[in-house]
């Protein structure tokens, strides 16, 4: 029997940490795009000169337009919203989900992994009729060499693998066995993140920082025909394994304003538009649809946005304080003024889109609840004569924050006149993402982009800490990262527990204490779920986002 092993040290809380916190950079940025659209409103986008469209045409390519950048596509390195859609269609991986769902289904392997008793040992059967886009066979040690390098090359997303396994070996030509350094039930979900996907050893290496950015040689539907910072090109893989794409390939067009992506979608220039439009524009497209010959498709998220409540500080020591902010949130008011009704109150971390979630902070503190508020102030000393301040901040370059801080504010003092001072800061991104961990700020507003489709991505990122005490709150781990210093033996404890719990009914009562636990010590506050938007011309068919957040390009064709 063949056997390749590869083992590799964890990484630190802080280096870990500090690479989660990068990726929130990058992806606000490709998020926040739009927020100049949002200053301009529509009258701007009248005025905008549309680039050069990729235009729709009857070779059975779709074109397709967006605001969003590749920095790579380099699954090691790979980390923000747009390279993991492009990964998503370019590469396979071992797990993935049937379309219009999210049931997990086997896609390189031949069977979900049969896991040993104690929760560490994957064993993963794999195809044996798939080669890659130069000809090499898909095999083990493929896979092997694949995952190693996504560890060991030290991008971003590496410490999703390397702060969980301990070893991966090729067992057999086909076989895949896998041994975690501790029990995760989560695992075959991460299994189908977009950048654990094969790559040719004849192409890739193995190396700290070797990474290839501008190419991709895998495994997927499509083969990557170029690629550029304002247009990328994706061709047919002729000899793909699995079911061939509806369309003759991809021309997409990166933008470098929602404006002029708006106005050449309008204009027919673009046969699919996505990301990112600013309220106003998505609201247009939306009013014109029946006249203007184009479809809305709108989906879901399971990006989420909230205020972390920094408990080093005072008087966020106190409960009582942080429970009376959380109450003082009116979220469907900031879904109304702030984003027109194209977002969703959020009242758990965990998305409505899971079944386990539970609106515990619409149940237990409610939406605007200003005499709740001020009954928790009035017990922890504040009045008229000794007001609260509440000082809010947020990354300088999102007018989308900045709007919502401000409609906070002018909700807030307006209901508790003289009791609550609401102060508002910003500074720039990369600095406010940096110095999160560092405890510097009261409360931050905030979002995260979840790695794999699974309740724990919402648990432990924000709740977990692996050093630290009751009273000195986390010093090292995720809560530390976040920015909310939350420290807590049971929930750490429970953390573990919903990790290695195997039976769903077991695992689901375990999140739900850490559910309610969140709204009674509130280091978090949740805010609210943008909606998600794709624009099709008609006879422009299959275009949708996945319950599971893909959006698989091989479906579109047009009639």
């Amino acid at each position: 029997m063949q056997k390749l092993a590869f083992r590799w040290p964890g990484l630190s809380g802080m280096a870990l940490w500090r690479r989660r916190s990068w990726r929130r950079v990058l992806q606000f940025v490709g998020l926040f795009s739009l927020c100049l659209g949002v200053a301009l409103g529509c009258a701007g986008n009248d005025q905008a000169t549309p680039e050069t469209p990729t235009t729709g045409n009857s070779n059975g390519r779709i074109s397709l337009g967006t605001t969003l950048t590749a920095r790579t596509l380099d699954p090691a390195d790979a980390y923000e919203t747009f390279p993991g859609i492009l990964l998503q269609n370019l590469g396979d991986r071992l797990y993935t989900y049937t379309p219009g769902t999210t049931d997990l289904v086997p896609q390189l392997a031949t069977e979900m992994p049969t896991v040993s008793d104690d929760g560490l040992t994957y064993t993963i059967p794999l195809r044996q009729d798939v080669t890659l886009h130069d000809g090499t066979p898909f095999t083990a040690e493929v896979m092997a060499f694949s995952m190693e390098r996504f560890m060991e090359n030290g991008g971003r997303p590496a410490y999703l693998l390397s702060e969980k396994i301990q070893s991966v070996e090729a067992t057999g030509e086909h076989e895949l066995t896998i041994t975690l350094s501790a029990p995760f039930a989560a695992f075959p979900a991460l299994l189908s993140f977009s950048g654990i996907t094969p790559v040719s050893p004849a192409s890739y290496e193995i190396g700290s920082g070797k990474f290839k950015p501008d190419s991709f040689v895998g495994s997927g539907p499509y083969k990557l025909a170029s690629f550029a910072s304002d247009a990328i090109k994706l061709d047919l893989n002729e000899n793909y394994w699995g079911e061939a794409p509806t369309n003759q390939g991809i021309d997409i067009q990166i933008f470098t304003s929602p404006a002029n992506l708006y106005n050449t979608f309008r204009t027919g220039g673009l046969d699919v538009a996505y990301k990112t439009l600013d309220p106003e524009q998505i609201a247009s497209l939306q009013r014109e649809s029946g006249s203007g010959g184009w479809q809305v498709i709108e989906g879901g998220t399971n990006v989420i946005n909230y205020m972390s409540l920094n408990r080093r500080i005072e008087p966020l020591d106190d409960v009582r304080v942080r429970q009376a902010i959380a109450a003082m949130v009116d979220r469907p008011l900031l879904n109304e003024r702030v984003f027109q009704g194209q977002a969703e109150p959020l009242y758990s971390l965990i998305p409505p889109g899971f079944e386990v979630a539970q609106p515990v902070f619409k149940d237990t503190l409610g939406d605007g609840n200003f005499e709740k508020a001020k009954e928790l102030l009035t017990e922890a000393g504040f009045s008229e004569t000794n007001p609260l301040t509440v000082e809010i901040w947020y990354p300088s370059a999102s007018t989308i924050r900045s709007i919502v801080a401000n409609t906070l504010k002018e909700s807030i003092e307006t209901a508790l006149p003289g009791l609550v001072i609401v102060d508002i800061q910003n500074t720039e991104g990369a600095t406010l993402w940096q110095n999160v961990g560092q405890g510097i700020y009261p409360i931050i507003l905030s979002n995260w982009y979840p790695d794999y489709n699974d309740p724990d991505t919402f648990i432990q990122p924000f709740l977990g800490c692996e050093t630290g005490s009751v009273e000195a709150g986390c010093e090292e781990g995720a809560s530390q990262s976040n920015g909310s210093f939350f420290y807590s033996t049971e929930a750490n404890a429970l953390i573990a527990q919903q990790r290695a719990e195997q039976d769903p009914a077991a695992r689901q009562a375990i999140i739900a204490q850490l559910q309610t636990m969140m709204a009674e010590q509130v280091p978090y506050v949740p805010l609210w779920q943008n909606k998600d938007f794709v624009f099709a011309q008609n006879g422009v068919d299959g275009v949708a986002i996945e319950p599971s957040q893909q959006f698989l390009l091989w479906r579109i064709s047009r009639s």
